[in-house]
């Protein structure tokens, strides 16, 4: 059974690798297209864009990248 849960976690921390790199993705391709709007003209779509990719390179880099994953491979997961 102990293998089993090593599998699971294993797969947890996979599946939380993939989604902090699609997060990461998406989030630099949304700021860099907020970013060529605002230059072509300032408008509140483009500042809406960096918003959100901002938003998602937080979530993508430092909360799934480094709190979930980087710790958890650590060992460091908070769950003693």
């Amino acid at each position: 059974m102990n293998g089993l849960g090593s599998l699971g976690e294993l797969l947890s921390v996979l599946l939380r690798a993939l989604a902090a790199g699609l997060l990461t993705a998406v989030g630099a391709l949304t700021e860099t297209a907020g970013i060529g709007d605002l230059l072509a003209s300032p408008s509140v779509f483009g500042l809406w864009e960096v918003g959100v990719g901002a938003l998602l390179l937080y979530v993508g880099v430092y909360m799934l990248g480094y709190r979930e994953v980087w710790l958890g491979l650590r060992g460091d997961g908070g769950a003693a």
